[in-house]
């Protein structure tokens, strides 16, 4: 007997948008290097496992080269899997033990909100490479425990940004996140993320990155609660909001594909 296996797509609330992610439910523990080879074949920017623990689940995230400490979509897709097979009931808050400690999920109208912890940039000189490689201006860069944050003039220049993946590939970090102010009235900052070193070139909308936006634009914005998207070419809306050192990220997911992984 194979495993349940879900294709989701999460910052979406329509099939071929969003940020896909594979969602593999196990009844135990799986072997890590299995767990990667799953992935690889996967080929998606996160495929997410899950087996119970004490009163939740256990979570892990691998892109199709690493496991990585912290993803947002993946995780909204995971919680989205668990209500809409009736693992949990509607009402249930979804309990995630994870890298990053305990994350959880719940409903809220028609969407769902993750409990994410704020990964903060620290201002910092941009390093070697890091201009030449966005071929940008950067108005600020900053380093979290995770990425590179580059914010640059505006959502033209953002959007017209053709790294060279090679060199971002050289950083240190797990990814680079840029951004800018929006430049459209429902969205307060617009985001794009890159990370060659993790074997995810462009990330279509990155939750986890938002653990770094929201207090960044909190501080530019003086004000705690955003609407948000990320202009990759599938592009996502998330609702951000900052409170202490966590980051309720909201957003829609859609499944797209089920079946059994053999």
């Amino acid at each position: 007997m194979g495993f349940a296996l879900y294709q989701v797509d999460a910052f979406a609330d329509q099939p071929f948008a969003g940020n896909p992610a594979a969602v593999c439910l196990l009844p135990a523990p799986g072997e890590k290097h299995w767990m990667q080879m799953v992935a690889r074949e996967m080929n998606l920017s996160e495929t997410a496992f899950l087996h119970p623990e004490n009163d939740g689940w256990r979570l892990r995230w691998f892109t199709p080269v690493m496991e990585v400490a912290l993803c947002g979509h993946a995780t909204l897709a995971s919680a989205h899997v668990l209500w809409e097979t009736g693992r949990l009931t509607p009402t249930a808050t979804a309990y995630f033990y994870t890298e990053s400690g305990l994350l959880t999920a719940e409903r809220n109208g028609s969407g769902i909100e993750l409990d994410f912890p704020a990964k903060t940039a620290v201002p910092t000189e941009a390093p070697a490479g890091l201009a030449e490689a966005l071929d940008v201006q950067p108005l600020a860069v900053g380093r979290s425990a995770f990425d590179y944050l580059v914010e640059v003039d505006t959502a033209t220049t953002l959007r017209a940004i053709k790294p060279d993946f090679g060199k971002l590939a050289e950083l240190p970090v797990r990814g680079v996140i840029v951004t800018s102010i929006s430049d459209q009235r429902q969205f307060d900052f617009v985001s794009r993320f890159f990370a060659p070193a993790s074997g995810v070139n462009e990330d279509p909308v990155t939750g986890s990155a938002h653990c770094t936006l929201g207090p960044f634009w909190q501080e530019r914005l003086k004000r705690s609660e955003f609407r948000a998207f990320q202009a990759s070419a599938r592009g996502g809306v998330l609702t951000v909001r900052v409170a202490g050192d966590r980051v309720f990220l909201g957003g829609n997911a859609v499944t797209v594909l089920r079946g059994e992984l053999l």
